[in-house]
C-alpha cells in the first residue's frame, strides 16, 4: 500500500511539473507577443519621426534657397549652436568665449533673433 501511495504521489508531482512547464511556456509566449507588439509600435513611431525630420530639413532647404541664403555646413552648425546657447540664456560674452569668436560676430549672428525678441517685448509693454 505504501508503494502505491509513493507511486501515486510521484505521478501527481510529475503531472504538476508538466502542467507548470506548459503554463510557463504559454506565459512566456504571451509576453514575447506583447514585447513584439510594443517593438513594432515603437519602430513605426521612430519611422514617423524620421519622416517628419526629413520633411523639416527639406522645408528649411527650400526656404533658404528661396531667401537666397547660402551657408556652408560649418556656418550652419555655428549658427545652430549659437542660437541654441542664446535660447538657453547664455550671455553673448560666454557664447563668444565658448565658440572662440568675437562678441561682435556673435551679435551679428544673433541680430535677427534679438530684434524679434525685442519687438515682442515692445508689443507686450504697449498694452
Amino acid at each position: 500500500m505504501m508503494e502505491w501511495t509513493l507511486a501515486g504521489l510521484f505521478v501527481i508531482s510529475a503531472l504538476l511539473l508538466v502542467f507548470s512547464l506548459v503554463k510557463t511556456y504559454r506565459d512566456s509566449k504571451t509576453q514575447h507577443k506583447e514585447i513584439d507588439l510594443v517593438h513594432v509600435s515603437l519602430m513605426k513611431e521612430i519611422n514617423s519621426i524620421q519622416d517628419s525630420i526629413r520633411d523639416i530639413e527639406l522645408d528649411i532647404e527650400v526656404v533658404m534657397k528661396e531667401a537666397g541664403i547660402q551657408l556652408s555646413a560649418d556656418e550652419k552648425l555655428l549658427m545652430r549652436e549659437v542660437i541654441d546657447l542664446y535660447r538657453r540664456n547664455y550671455s553673448i560674452e560666454s557664447i563668444a568665449e565658448k565658440k572662440q569668436v568675437t562678441e561682435n560676430e556673435i551679435e551679428e549672428l544673433l541680430a535677427p533673433y534679438l530684434k524679434i525678441k525685442d519687438e515682442g517685448g515692445l508689443v507686450a509693454n504697449a498694452n
